[in-house]
């Protein structure tokens, strides 16, 4: 994979997915609309849509594990320090082949750097909390995050998807 090229997606995504303005009704729509999209794919998720400090949507669909619970908390921690996806985090330390771990001492018990995890921005407020899914391949659940936020904006998510895979 491209890591500068997926790098430059996500830094794209971030700056331009911003919201002018996100409550509760909003929460429940992604959210809504973020399970919508996984019952009709099959997907077992568990997807969390929260503000810093209240969480605003949960939900655990059919065949999701427990540990998948686990896994939100840590996505999120990152983009709480962070402000940035969980996604661009990894990406980056996977291009400086390091870890949280390493770089700030931060413990992977508490903190994953794996996609699914997006920063809720809004306009004249910055970074005031996060969307995140887990239950796919990560860059799955990244891209299934940013997808829900597109249709939320009204965006067109083909002008955000993440640069195509190399043919295997």
């Amino acid at each position: 994979m491209n890591i500068t090229a997926d790098l430059a997606a996500i830094a794209r995504q971030e700056s331009l997915l911003v919201f002018d303005a996100f409550d509760e009704h909003t929460a429940w729509r992604i959210g809504s609309r973020l399970r919508e999209l996984a019952l009709a794919r099959g997907h077992y998720l568990v997807i969390d849509v929260r503000r810093f400090g209240q969480q605003l949507f949960y939900c655990a669909l059919p065949g999701a594990v427990p540990d998948q619970a686990e896994w939100v908390r840590r996505k999120v921690n990152v983009v709480t320090r962070f402000h940035r996806s969980s996604y661009a985090i990894g990406r980056e330390l996977a291009r400086s082949n390091s870890s949280l771990e390493d770089k700030q001492g931060l413990p992977t018990l508490d903190y994953a750097t794996h996609g699914g995890c997006f920063p809720i921005r809004v306009a004249g407020a910055g970074v005031i909390g996060c969307v995140t899914v887990s239950g796919l391949p990560q860059r799955a659940d990244h891209e299934l995050v940013v997808e829900a936020i597109c249709l939320e904006l009204g965006r067109n998510f083909e002008d955000f998807r993440l640069p195509a895979l190399p043919a295997e």
